[in-house]
């Protein structure tokens, strides 16, 4: 081969040099492509010609039919999800739900779901099956026991995900739900509902220390009124006493009583006075 620098001088390259350096090339290229790398936590999905086989590759290094096997690494790990929806509750409220989703793929189903669904399935199927059950379960409930029972509702989700994503190989490990939000309206109509039972309760409370003060003075009175009208009751037996003895000594002219066997007279005066 030669090459011309100028009029006047010609250079000739080596064809060997060259060819060996392509045949490098080449070498390296069919080697890159004959082997592969599976990450921890995924598997490889062989597609040979367009031919899904079901035998996974697992993680480590594997060789593979360089240009006519393609390896899709597929995510097995636990993967996270957001999800904001729209649902109306059992009272007929717009509830703003916004979720996140802990789910995982079957490393012995990870063909199956790229064969069938393809490597975007968490839209294809994750993403719409969340929307259909939080909207079945949100109509169970109305918009405030919505909020009062949050852990149901996530139980209730998780249970209802995998009943209808498991047969796909995928299994949702966690819910959770991060907000609910409602219209400004509803929110107006939970703050007066709140502010009113507040009064209530507050009147209540009073309304029962009232009658719980009432009840005690009245107690009290009646303690008093008792003990007073027995110490009455005793003072008046007292001074009863007292006045009969006084009213006898008043009446009494100082002689002593006269009694009569039946055939004379016995007058204890005249009886005193001869003993004195």
């Amino acid at each position: 081969m030669a090459v011309i620098i100028d009029e006047k001088k010609t250079v000739h390259i080596p064809k060997k040099p060259i060819a060996i350096t392509a045949a490098v090339l080449a070498a390296l290229v069919i080697i890159g492509n004959s082997v592969t790398i599976i990450d921890a936590g995924h598997t490889g999905v062989i597609n040979t010609l367009g031919r899904v086989s079901e035998n996974v590759l697992q993680e480590g290094l594997h060789v593979k039919i360089p240009f006519v096997q393609r390896i899709i690494k597929m995510d097995n790990r636990i993967v996270k999800l957001e999800v904001e929806t729209e649902a109306f509750s059992k009272d007929l409220q717009t509830v703003q739900t916004r979720l996140a989703i802990n789910y995982r793929v079957a490393k012995d189903k990870s063909y199956a779901i790229y064969k069938n669904v393809g490597s975007d399935y968490e839209t294809v199927l994750v993403t719409p099956a969340v929307n259909e059950v939080l909207k079945a379960i949100t109509a169970k409930y109305t918009a405030e026991e919505s909020v009062a029972n949050r852990s149901l509702i996530s139980q209730g989700l998780i249970t209802e995900l995998n009943n209808k994503l498991n047969r796909n190989g995928i299994y949702v490990e966690d819910v959770n739900i991060i907000n609910f939000e409602f219209s400004e309206a509803y929110i107006a109509a939970i703050e007066e509902k709140q502010v009113a039972e507040q009064r209530l309760l507050k009147a209540k409370t009073e309304k029962e220390e009232a009658i719980v003060k009432a009840e005690a003075e009245a107690e009290t009175l009646r303690i008093q009124s008792e003990a007073q009208a027995k110490a009455n009751d005793i003072l008046s037996d007292s001074l009863s006493k007292n006045l009969i003895e006084y009213e006898k000594i008043q009446k009494w002219n100082g002689e002593l009583p006269k009694v009569t066997d039946g055939s004379a007279i016995i007058n204890f005066s005249d009886m005193l006075s001869d003993k004195k």
